[in-house]
């Protein structure tokens, strides 16, 4: 940390006195005419993108020359602190250099419109990159585990019991990798939470939107929106200490038996973690509803809960259903909630006083501790990961489908 902020306090100190020194020389120029001023922004940011250059182009040199033609005083006890900052001072001073020297006609402008562009293109293309990398690594990891499991058996196995052993040539190291139940018990889960985010969440972003006034809004709004800020893990902690004892002594009331870590407990608290999330959509999607179809339906007699119920959320709808689909998404892979507060084993079953398990707790538990990457156990985590991918994607390319589709109505 040392290092880096040395070099951000040099390479600072000589790109503000470049700037400062390029502002001073050209409006001290006989030439200058207010034509010139617009090439202020331009050529005083192309300072600055000379600087980052050079100075990134020093600090990888090294890293691309033989280290006999490195010079002795950058291998010292302290050479990465000297590199450092000899390349921001070299790069400080190719600015200073642009300041003095470069003529009066450089095209500064379409120069960094152009450098913006690049830069522009290849955050974009880091972005995809970065996604493809990731789909890259699951598949290949997936590839290995099919080799010992076959596809079939995996998608649609009824039995969901990896080996324990440590190692591959281990005693007991064989199991069952059928996913369904895994995944049974992940829409169990999430068809709970779902059932709790939606109405509550659409029925606080109509209020809100229609119903509330501007000071209660902007009262109870941020208030909402603070959910969507507290950390999974003190959801997870509230759902095992607090709600799963709870629901398990009131089933014991009235003769249910239910389960210290069951379904029910996960999916609520999740829920409740997907409230602001389905709030703050459908309210955008309310609020993207023309004024003139409130008018309209004003103005043929009918009352403003009427308004609401069969013009305003008709036309509300695809923004909507897209918001409900992408908590859909989100609950599908929550991690820490049901790491917590769902059960490991996994079960066939639908019985939401039950503690079934979902994918993303099978691949927490499948990569801790000292596991050997050639063995089908910690590849099944890897094919998990593929299956969860597959399915998010599912849902996100159905939220944006029933976007286009049933947007178009009211378009």
């Amino acid at each position: 940390m040392g290092m880096l902020t040395f070099a951000a306090s040099v390479f600072a100190l000589f790109a503000l006195v470049g700037f400062v020194l390029f502002l001073r020389t050209v409006a001290r120029s006989r030439a200058f005419t207010h034509r010139d001023a617009y090439s202020f922004p331009s050529a005083s940011l192309l300072v600055g993108f000379i600087a980052t250059i050079s100075t990134a182009f020093l600090l990888l040199l090294p890293f691309l020359l033989p280290r006999a033609s490195i010079p002795t005083i950058l291998l010292g006890a302290h050479s990465p602190l000297v590199l450092i900052g000899v390349c921001a001072l070299l790069g400080a001073c190719a600015s200073l250099g642009f300041v003095f020297y470069a003529p009066r006609s450089f095209p500064s402008r379409r120069f960094v419109g152009a450098s913006v562009r690049v830069m522009l293109f290849l955050s974009s293309t880091l972005a995809v990159a970065t996604t493809v990398a990731i789909v890259a690594s699951l598949l290949f990891e997936t590839l290995r585990f099919l080799e010992e499991v076959p596809l079939g058996d995996f998608l649609f196995g009824l039995h969901w019991s990896p080996q324990t052993a440590l190692f591959s040539d281990d005693i007991g190291s064989s199991g069952a990798f059928g996913a369904i139940p895994v995944v049974l018990g992940t829409f169990l889960i999430t068809l709970i939470a779902i059932s709790v985010a939606v109405p509550i969440g659409l029925f606080a972003a109509v209020y809100l939107s229609e119903f509330a006034h501007k000071r209660t809004r902007s009262i109870v709004k941020p208030i909402l929106e603070i959910l969507s800020g507290i950390p999974t893990v003190v959801y997870g902690f509230f759902a095992a200490l607090v709600l799963a004892p709870l629901i398990s002594k009131l089933g014991d009331l009235i003769g249910l038996q239910v389960a210290s870590e069951s379904a029910l407990a996960a999916g609520m608290v999740m829920g409740v973690m997907l409230i602001p999330f389905v709030s703050s959509l459908s309210d955008d999607a309310l609020a993207a509803v023309p004024r003139d179809i409130r008018d309209a339906s004003l103005a043929l007699g009918a009352t403003q809960s009427e308004t609401v119920a069969r013009a305003v959320l008709p036309a509300a709808f695809p923004g909507v259903l897209a918001g409900v689909l992408l908590a859909f998404s989100r609950a599908v892979g929550e991690t820490m909630i049901v790491v917590m507060a769902a059960g490991l084993a996994a079960k066939m079953t639908f019985n939401p006083l039950a503690a079934p398990t979902t994918i993303t707790v099978q691949i927490v538990t499948l990569l801790v501790g000292d596991q050997e990457f050639d063995s089908s156990k910690t590849l099944s985590a890897f094919a998990l990961g593929m299956l969860l991918f597959c399915l998010t994607l599912v849902i996100n390319a159905s939220a944006l489908f029933a976007t286009r589709r049933y947007g178009s109505r009211y378009e």
